[in-house]
């Protein structure tokens, strides 16, 4: 019997969400350069991870009605990029999607982790110190516990947990994220952060990290350009110009763009822009780190415009942007300008002591393909007819 039938039972077809998701994160270790037998053994966490609902067949609907994606796929990719080199594959992953609300999804969430930290050998210390606040017995908010693995060579992955700053009431979600961050000894790095309209997520690297980061991810409404070009909060971080560029590239948002995007102070009046405020050390409180994430889809009349968009940031850092196209095409076989959300965000990442990375965020699209924007409008035509 060969490995990948001993280890992989559910790659024989693409009937159930296991087998589809299995199968494209095979392809896509192909595109980020990683052998063979790591490609088998992420396919293998993969479905671990998912647990029942790696063998939920396709054509029942999702697992739950997870927040991880547009048609509750409970599962994403990405690929960070950066001047040399292949792209770093990522996989986000909600392992509590079966579960029966979010107390359960979080349990499940946690074991989860732990297992993981017992086969390869990492603490989770940092995130028991979280649990109260993380986890109470009455969560809120749109999730309970998400899981990334960056799939790195060697068959053993760097482990983030995404956790939920609303568990206690999205008016508490400030307040936990400052007592949070004061537990892990960032007293003043809440100070640090810049106005926000919400905290959807408080992140933290797990396992082999080379300097272990705990993360803050803002929320910020209705944001311009020139608004986001004054969010880092880094010593010596990006150049505002810079951040700028990104944004209005990224969204679609610049004076040559079509139609009312043709308003240089235009905002992000849909989908909100998220901003990510890495912090490592405690000495200054300020964050190492600063990422801005524009949600592409949102933006985009399909799937083509957000690629295009994607290949002009690619080039722009000297970026080979043959892998994204690989990438898409391991993932789905329709084209580009049939659907739009496949490419869900566009990112770009600083942090200390690195070259700038661009990030491509991928739905798996296991449910619904999301029509493009002349198809919806064409929809809603006919319905008030």
């Amino acid at each position: 019997m060969t490995r990948s039938r001993r280890t992989l039972p559910s790659l024989q077809g693409t009937a159930t969400l296991g087998g589809l998701t299995a199968g494209q994160l095979l392809r896509l270790c192909h595109v980020a350069g990683l052998e063979p037998a790591d490609a088998e053994t992420y396919a293998g966490v993969l479905l671990k991870t998912l647990g029942q609902a790696a063998e939920r067949p396709l054509d029942l609907p999702p697992p739950s009605a997870t927040f991880l994606s547009d048609d509750h796929t409970p599962v994403e990719y990405s690929l960070s990029f950066q001047p040399d080199g292949a792209p770093a594959l990522r996989v986000l992953l909600d392992p509590g999607s079966t579960a029966e609300g979010l107390r359960r999804s979080g349990r499940t969430g946690l074991r989860v982790i732990r297992r993981m930290a017992r086969r390869w050998n990492f603490t989770t210390d940092r995130l028991d110190e979280l649990e109260d606040l993380f986890f109470p017995a009455a969560p809120q908010g749109p999730l309970a516990l998400w899981c990334a693995l960056e799939l790195v060579p060697g068959g053993v992955p760097r482990v983030k947990v995404y956790l939920n700053p609303a568990a206690n009431g999205p008016e508490r979600s400030a307040e936990t994220v400052r007592e949070a961050l004061r537990r892990l000894g960032h007293d003043t790095a809440f100070a640090a952060l810049p106005p926000a309209d919400g905290y959807p997520f408080f992140a933290l690297d797990l396992g082999d990290w080379d300097t272990p980061r705990v993360k803050v991810y803002v929320r910020h409404d209705n944001l311009s350009a020139k608004e986001a070009s004054g969010l880092s909060r880094m010593d010596g971080g990006p150049d505002p110009a810079e951040i700028e560029a990104f944004f209005r590239t990224a969204s679609g948002l610049h004076p040559e763009a079509f139609g009312a995007y043709g308003d240089p102070e235009a905002r992000l009046a849909g989908r909100p822009a998220l901003t990510c405020h890495a912090v490592t050390g405690t000495e200054t409180g300020r964050p190492s780190g600063f990422t801005l994430h524009i949600p592409v889809r949102e933006y985009a009349r399909h799937d083509g415009e957000a690629l295009a968009r994607a290949t002009t940031l690619l080039d722009s850092y000297g970026m080979d942007t043959a892998p994204l196209w690989r990438a898409l095409a391991a993932v789905t076989s329709r084209r580009p300008e049939d659907g739009v959300g496949l490419i869900a965000y566009l990112a770009l990442a600083h942090q200390e002591g690195r070259p700038p990375r661009v990030t491509a965020y991928i739905s798996a699209e296991a449910y619904h393909v999301r029509p493009p924007v002349a198809l919806r409008q064409a929809a809603v035509a006919a319905a008030v007819r």
